[in-house]
């Protein structure tokens, strides 16, 4: 049994379903799969039940479980354990994101960050990328997690990752059965969208006027959640980055591709001062190293 396992154990125990469980990982989901049949093969016994609704775990799955938590959290307080005995930063640091970016997790990022360097001073804050930025560009932060890549002057960007833009709408709407759907098909349709400050606004707003689509925004929101719960009632169709759509509370919507040659995509960066504070980097490094892991591990997945 080695980490990528345990990983893959808890999150499919928790998210009882291999979608979920490998966007949670970062990881394939025939790679994830893959593994854990690797593991049920070592141990000699099944581990999870699946149907086609959901996995669950066996009894043995429900016994591995409390000892695979155990080995992540032993390792990743090994780790921390190291760096702390060797670095004795203090100062503050100030950190914003963009609600649900999905690419990078901030509050557990945060954690390990406070376990390294326990003499800093955090401060968190939750806005729109665009309120974000400038308040980067202000001084008033020293790093955020935003989607935002225009209006970028006095500050270094950092990619992180990208995701495509894809619709959600309810079942019964008349998209939702769309094999290829065409951007004219938009004209006319109801929209849930996000507050202007999100990033993810700006972007649907310019593909849709690329393409001549005149919008019908009726619900502006601020949250991810509420945005899928007004998808749901029926009140519109949204256009949202594709790990959004594979939360769970949008179970039961009709997920519709755009056009693959004009499909705008999502990308997720990092934004510190110029210069940066001397806590951002570390941050930074810290989120680096997560994210070489997971594509170490994708790697290792495809390949057994």
């Amino acid at each position: 049994m080695d980490l990528r396992q345990m990983e893959y154990l808890v999150a499919l125990a928790d998210e009882q379903q291999f979608t979920r469980a490998a966007a949670v990982c970062h990881v394939s989901q025939s790679g994830l799969s893959a593994a854990i049949r690797s593991l049920e093969d070592e141990l000699g016994t099944t581990l999870f039940m699946r149907t086609t609704r959901r996995v669950e775990p066996t009894d043995a799955g429900l016994a591995l479980l409390p000892h695979a938590r155990s080995m992540l959290a032993q390792a990743t307080a090994g780790r921390d354990a190291v760096v702390r005995a060797t670095n004795e930063l203090s100062g503050q640091l100030r950190v914003g994101t963009e609600q649900c970016l999905g690419i990078v997790d901030v509050p557990p990022l945060l954690e390990r960050f406070r376990r390294r360097y326990p003499l800093v001073d955090i401060h968190f804050t939750q806005a729109g990328s665009h309120d974000l930025v400038g308040q980067v560009r202000d001084g008033e932060l020293d790093v955020a997690f935003v989607a935002a890549t225009d209006h970028l002057t006095r500050v270094t960007r950092t990619e992180l990752g990208r995701r495509p833009v894809v619709l959600l709408c309810p079942p019964e709407h008349p998209l939702a059965a769309s094999a290829r759907l065409d951007w004219a098909d938009l004209r006319d349709v109801d929209f849930i969208d996000f507050h202007e400050s999100w990033a993810v606004r700006s972007l649907n707003d310019a593909a849709c006027a690329a393409h001549s689509v005149a919008r019908r925004v009726r619900c502006t929101v601020n949250d991810v959640h509420t945005l899928l719960d007004l998808v749901q009632r029926g009140l519109g169709v949204a256009l949202v980055p594709q790990h959004v759509a594979a939360k769970p509370q949008a179970a039961g919507l009709a997920v519709v591709q755009l056009p693959p040659a004009s499909t705008p995509h999502w990308i997720v960066s990092a934004v510190t001062a110029t210069p940066a504070a001397a806590a951002a980097p570390l941050l930074l490094d810290i989120l680096d190293g997560e994210l070489r892991s997971r594509d170490d591990e994708t790697v290792a997945a495809r390949s057994a």
